[in-house]
């Protein structure tokens, strides 16, 4: 069996629909919050003591990025909810977290050359010139992967650990085919 718990993940991407119009021009007047409509249509929320961050709609749509998991999301969540309140807004109890994307890092615990890699993959782009990294696009798979020659490695793309785990797995096998 493989250890793929090699990585740690960095941050979770997730939607959210309260299903309830929100005063974007009252909630900005709460801390921690910028409203410019004219640059971009949604309020930007902050935790920064827990590094997540909501961009909050009008229509009731959350985009809430920066939590490591769903339950940094559920508890960002129900600090959210209590500051709505503060601006007259209740929300239903029903409402679902919905991950779109999860961004992990990690190390491979060696180094990898690059070049070969790139030669005997064919799901691969690198060009050293303009980036140093090799990008590895997973075959019928949202998951791309950021390779480096020191053996860290991005994933991008998983919407829940276990993609993630099946990832590694995979990359690792393309790895050693690859290198051997």
């Amino acid at each position: 069996m493989v250890n793929t718990k090699i990585y740690r993940v960095e941050n979770v991407v997730a939607s959210i629909s309260l299903k309830v119009q929100i005063p974007l021009n009252k909630l900005k007047k709460l801390p921690n919050t910028k409203y410019n409509p004219e640059q971009f249509p949604g309020l930007v929320f902050r935790f920064p003591d827990m590094h997540v961050t909501f961009l909050v709609f009008g229509s009731g749509k959350l985009v809430c990025t920066g939590g490591r998991s769903k339950e940094d999301i559920k508890t960002a969540m129900a600090r959210l909810l209590k500051e709505l309140k503060k601006v007259g807004v209740t929300v239903r109890s029903v409402w679902k977290i919905d991950i779109q994307n999860i961004v992990a890092s990690g190390n491979l615990n060696r180094s990898l050359d690059l070049n070969k890699i790139a030669y005997n993959i064919d799901e691969t782009e690198y060009n050293p010139e303009q980036f140093p990294g090799l990008v590895y696009k997973l075959v019928n798979s949202k998951i791309t992967f950021l390779l480096f020659g020191t053996g860290k490695i991005v994933c991008t793309g998983a919407k829940n650990v276990e993609e993630i785990d099946e990832a590694i797995k995979i990359l690792i096998t393309a790895i050693k085919k690859a290198t051997n």
